[in-house]
């Protein structure tokens, strides 16, 4: 099918597997979004109201919406249900915030659960990490300035590279493909180190492991270019425009250095559409997920696709977006044929509530990303009762 062909405004196929209920829910979740102290309090409120034992009551609304269940085995409703309607699931694990050793090697087992469950299994087409859910925030910020580590710290790195590199590993054996997520800037170099180690040891054959270039930063473009130049070995890249704008900017005006955001919108949207572009003229050794809920990038990509006779079934591109948004995208393209996976965050409520205070920060914040959302819903309501 071609790429003009394909409609994102097409709200029966969006939310074929939503029930009325749940869009009733999902409409009343997304204009709660429009409130700004809900927003901003909402993460400790929901903290507390777990604490008071009224977890069902966020388990059934925002965790519901957003998360596959507390445990990789509650996950398999939302997998099956996704790979129904032909979308793949993207198991991550979210806790996060933590700072013990014992914590990060829980974490790392947690992940390689993750890959042993995805491996030979085509629902599953990738696995996903942070490092900072392996490793201590302060010691990646204290590497990348290139300060000295004590004894004490030399053995928590390489600690860290031990369990980056059992995760990668277990990734290669299972045949699983995996991501490394991108993080703030000024932990990312040593990310994007550990990374590039891995890629020379596993993707020898094909690309295994991905590293996750965030197009929001105006020197990433040139980092990908750089790094398809100058490295011999197949590559994996999920593109994305990021998450960590309004904290990366704080910072650079707190400490005095430059601002690593693009100037505007304008400029992201160009880089991660060149990036795209990048990515599909070295396909014989590039493989490249579109981390995306743009529906231009989207449509762009697809036009790529058709430019250079690339299948949407060519395992090499995927489509991704995150579970519980932009239905309309994920949906529509895998109606149509193409690869589509959704990350699908998992883990304690509790535990996964930074998390979801991000997604509801994000729809808040992102230009047109609820009202959108909120759009497409009631379009789907009203056609159903219409019908």
């Amino acid at each position: 099918m071609q790429a003009t062909q394909v409609s994102f405004s097409n709200t029966e196929i969006a939310f074929k597997r939503f029930s009325n209920s749940d869009l009733r829910k999902a409409e009343w979740l997304f204009r709660s979004f429009n409130y700004p102290w809900l927003v901003r309090n909402g993460p400790s409120m929901a903290s507390f109201a777990v604490s008071l034992g009224m977890k069902s009551l966020i388990k059934n609304t925002i965790f519901h919406h957003f998360c596959g269940g507390e445990h990789i085995g509650a996950c398999s409703e939302t997998i099956d249900q996704l790979y129904q309607f032909g979308v793949g699931t993207i198991l991550d694990y979210s806790v996060e915030g933590e700072e013990e050793e014992s914590v990060f090697e829980e974490t790392c087992r947690e992940i390689i659960r993750t890959i042993e469950r995805a491996a030979g299994n085509e629902k599953i087409p990738f696995s996903v990490f942070k490092t900072t859910g392996i490793a201590r925030f302060a010691l990646l910020e204290k590497i990348q300035t290139g300060a000295a580590l004590s004894a004490d710290e030399q053995s928590e790195w390489e600690a860290v590279r031990s369990r980056f590199s059992r995760i990668c590993r277990s990734a290669s054996e299972h045949k699983v493909r995996i991501f490394v997520d991108a993080e703030e800037s000024w932990i990312q170099d040593p990310i994007d180190q550990l990374t590039m180690e891995m890629m020379h040891l596993f993707n020898r054959e094909r690309a295994i492991v991905y590293n996750t270039i965030q197009l929001y930063r105006h020197d990433r473009l040139e980092f990908l270019k750089k790094t398809i130049s100058g490295t011999p070995c197949y590559l994996g890249f999920k593109l994305v425009r990021g998450a960590y704008m309004e904290k990366e900017r704080a910072r650079a005006g707190q400490m005095g250095y430059r601002d690593p955001i693009q100037p505007d919108k304008a400029a992201a949207d160009r880089d991660y559409n060149e990036a795209l572009k990048t990515c599909l003229e070295h396909i014989d050794r590039v493989s490249v997920c579109a981390g995306t809920h743009n529906e231009d990038s989207s449509r762009y990509l697809m036009q790529l696709m058709e430019e250079h006779h690339i299948s949407p079934q060519d395992e090499r591109v995927y489509f991704s977006q995150l579970l519980g948004m932009s239905d309309h995208i994920s949906f529509n393209l895998a109606n149509a044929g193409y690869r589509v996976a959704k990350y699908v965050p998992y883990g304690p409520v509790k535990a996964v509530l930074p998390y979801l205070g991000r997604r509801a920060q994000e729809n808040s914040a992102m230009a047109g990303q609820m009202g959108r959302e909120l759009a497409m819903i009631r379009a789907e309501r009203q056609r159903r009762s219409r019908g």
